[in-house]
């Protein structure tokens, strides 16, 4: 399992439109092959900054969506919105840790 983290700083004003338009990236997104789950974030004192966080099965899984022209025209609706190029990190587990307290 990998996890695809997405960071997205977006012109001033235009938020709503960005919001919008994640929305039913994630929707579309939620039906290809190998992914998990996802979520998107604002940055509490940066309300134009944007974090998305998704799992995926492995990153063959990512990558095919990644390089899905279903993806690259949602990006296309996203683009107008951005200040400067999205940020992407993959990454791998190395350790789980739960509190044994919330168990």
């Amino acid at each position: 399992m990998i996890r695809v983290i997405i960071e997205r700083e977006i012109a001033e004003g235009l938020e709503p439109f960005y919001e919008s338009a994640i929305a039913n990236l994630l929707h579309v997104m939620a039906g290809s092959p190998g992914y998990l789950s996802g979520e998107s974030s604002v940055e509490i004192h940066r309300p134009n900054r944007y974090v998305v966080i998704t799992r995926w099965t492995d990153e063959n899984a990512w990558n095919r969506w990644f390089q899905s022209s279903e993806r690259q025209e949602l990006a296309d609706t996203i683009r107008p919105f951005l200040q400067n190029a999205e940020k992407l990190t993959l990454l791998k587990q190395l350790f789980l840790h739960r509190d044994r307290a919330a168990s």
